[in-house]
């Protein structure tokens, strides 16, 4: 019976232990990058890779705060059905071209070096790309929400100084007035990438 007390002590000690690990946002982005190596590494055919990267995308990543910061000040003037549709072509359009750009690294070693709490709701965990033959090394900044310090989630990612975030907003924001401020236009933009 001591046992058997000993052992359940042991699996809940050892659950706390990976709940608070996944908490920490220099944790979860090593626990991420880990996961994503596996797979990467794999033999698995690309298909089977993309989806299980964008499952990973799916519970570590912000994908509607992203796609509402990068719709920018139009955020505020799309209606109901707009923002509905808009949220979900966003998604297809986030998961898409995460997975399709990573699906090309074999084996990506990323080494976080430290994190900084910036305020209640984020912490920016700083890491390396390391160099390989064929690419040299890339610093790589992860914006952290954790306001809800239970569920860290990745708002942005500044590679070498650039935010992907605010890069992403001004291409969306090009393209609405490029078209008298018609968020159709964007609308089949992200349409015609999905059916590349």
């Amino acid at each position: 019976m001591k046992l058997v007390k000993s052992i359940s002590f042991f699996f809940i000690i050892l659950l706390l232990a990976n709940s608070s690990f996944a908490k920490d946002p220099s944790n979860l982005i090593v626990e991420i990058v880990d996961e994503a190596a596996l797979i990467l590494s794999s033999d698995d055919p690309v298909e089977s890779k993309i989806i299980k990267l964008n499952a990973i995308a799916e519970r570590s990543v912000d994908i509607e705060g992203i796609g509402m910061y990068t719709l920018g000040k139009y955020r505020k003037t799309i209606d109901v059905d707009q923002k509905s549709k808009y949220q979900k072509l966003f998604k297809s359009y986030f998961l898409k071209s995460f997975s399709s750009r990573l699906v090309d690294y074999t084996n990506p070693k990323i080494n976080v070096v430290s994190q900084k709490k910036i305020n209640d709701k984020y912490t920016m965990v700083n890491s390396i790309l390391e160099a390989t033959s064929k690419r040299p090394q890339v610093k790589i900044d992860w914006r952290i929400y954790t306001k809800n310090p239970d569920n860290p989630l990745i708002r942005d990612l500044i590679v070498e100084g650039l935010s992907l975030a605010r890069t992403q907003k001004e291409e969306f924001n090009s393209i609405i007035q490029n078209n008298d401020g018609d968020i159709n236009a964007l609308f089949k933009t992200l349409e015609e990438f999905l059916i590349k």
